[in-house]
C-alpha cells in the first residue's frame, strides 16, 4: 500500500500526539495561523479551517487516505459534515477509513455502574447530545460511501502540560470530593495509540478509549502531591465548592467506563492506570510542557 496520507479536522492536543506517535503524511487544520509552528513542530502540515474549505484544503483532502475528526459538534450540526460532506462522498477517492473522536460523556449518569460500548446514551448535557447526533451522521456517511468509520468515545484527557503535577506547580490543583464520584481518564498517548492501531486494522465501529482505573479525582492530587513530595492540598466538600456551571455539570455524571473493545481491536494501553502514567511522566521530567516533546515513534 502506498503511504498513508492522514487528515486531522481539528488537530489539537491529541492530534498531535497523534502525529508524533505515527508514520505518513500528517495534515491538521487550526482556525489560528499562529499556531500553525506548533502544527510543524510535532510533524503536521498546518492548514486554516473555520468552517470552510479552501483550495489548499481540498487539494490536501482528495489525496487522503485517512480521515480523523477531532472537531466538537455545534448548534448547527456537525462543521466538518456541513462544510466537507460533498467532498467526501465525491472527491476523496483515496478514502479507506474515517475517525471520528467523540467522548464518554455520551453516555450521561449511571450512578458509578459500570458501561461499556453495548450501553444505552443517554446524554445530559446539550454538548452531549449534539455528541451522539454526530456520531450517527458519522456512522452514516460510512455506510453511504462503504468505508470503516471508528467512534473513539474518549474518557479526561491528560498528558504532558496537562495534569496534577502541572496544576500543583502553579497553584491550581483542588482536591474536591464528592462521596463516591469517579472520573474516567486516558493519556493523549493512548488516543494516539489506539487511533493508529484502529487505522492500521482498518476496524470501525464504537471503541470506548479509557484506561483501566476509573478513580475519584482528589486520589489523582494526592498521588501527584506524594510524588513531588509535597503537601497536597486540603479535602473541599463538593456541596461547598464554588464551581463554573460546566465543571459542576461534569460532577453530575458517574460512571465507570469500561475498554475491552479497543484491547479486542489489538490495543494496550501504554499507560493502564492514571499511577503508571504519573510514574512515568515524574521520572522522565515529561510533565510540564505538552508542546515540545520529542516524537512518539511506534
Amino acid at each position: 500500500m502506498s503511504e498513508k496520507q492522514v487528515f486531522i479536522f481539528g488537530a489539537g492536543y491529541s492530534g498531535k500526539a497523534f502525529a508524533r506517535a505515527g508514520n505518513g503524511r500528517v495534515f491538521g487544520t487550526t482556525r489560528a495561523p499562529e499556531k500553525f509552528e506548533a502544527l510543524r513542530q510535532a510533524g503536521i502540515a498546518p492548514l486554516l479551517f473555520d468552517g470552510a474549505l479552501t483550495e489548499e484544503t481540498g487539494d490536501a483532502l482528495g489525496k487522503t487516505t485517512h480521515l480523523v475528526i477531532s472537531i466538537a459538534p455545534e448548534e448547527a450540526g456537525d462543521p466538518v459534515l456541513n462544510a466537507a460532506r460533498a467532498v467526501i462522498l465525491a472527491q476523496m477517492p483515496a478514502l479507506e477509513w474515517i475517525g471520528y473522536l467523540s467522548t464518554v460523556g455520551v453516555y450521561g449518569n449511571y450512578d458509578g455502574a459500570w458501561v461499556d460500548e453495548t450501553a444505552q446514551c443517554r446524554p445530559v448535557s446539550k454538548r452531549s447530545v449534539m455528541r451522539v447526533a454526530a456520531e450517527q451522521d458519522w456512522l452514516e456517511l460510512g455506510r453511504e460511501i462503504g468505508r470503516p468509520v471508528a467512534i473513539l468515545r474518549l474518557s479526561g484527557i491528560y498528558g504532558p502540560g496537562r495534569n496534577a503535577l502541572v496544576n500543583l506547580e502553579n497553584g491550581t490543583a483542588r482536591r474536591l470530593v464528592k462521596p463516591d464520584q469517579v472520573f474516567n481518564r486516558i493519556h493523549c498517548d493512548d488516543i494516539a495509540g489506539s487511533l493508529w492501531q484502529l487505522i492500521e486494522s482498518n476496524a470501525g465501529g464504537i471503541f470506548n478509549v479509557t484506561d483501566d482505573l476509573p478513580a475519584p479525582p482528589q486520589d489523582v492530587v494526592a498521588y501527584a502531591a506524594s510524588l513531588m513530595g509535597v503537601t497536597a492540598p486540603p479535602e473541599i466538600p463538593f456541596d461547598a465548592a464554588q464551581l463554573s456551571p460546566m465543571a459542576r455539570s461534569f460532577y453530575g455524571e458517574n460512571k465507570r467506563v469500561a475498554n475491552m473493545a479497543i484491547k479486542a481491536a489489538g490495543y494496550s494501553l501504554r499507560f493502564p492506570d492514571y499511577r503508571a502514567a504519573f510514574d512515568h511522566m515524574w521520572a522522565s521530567g515529561d510533565w510540564r510542557d505538552g508542546e515540545a516533546r520529542s516524537p512518539m515513534k511506534r
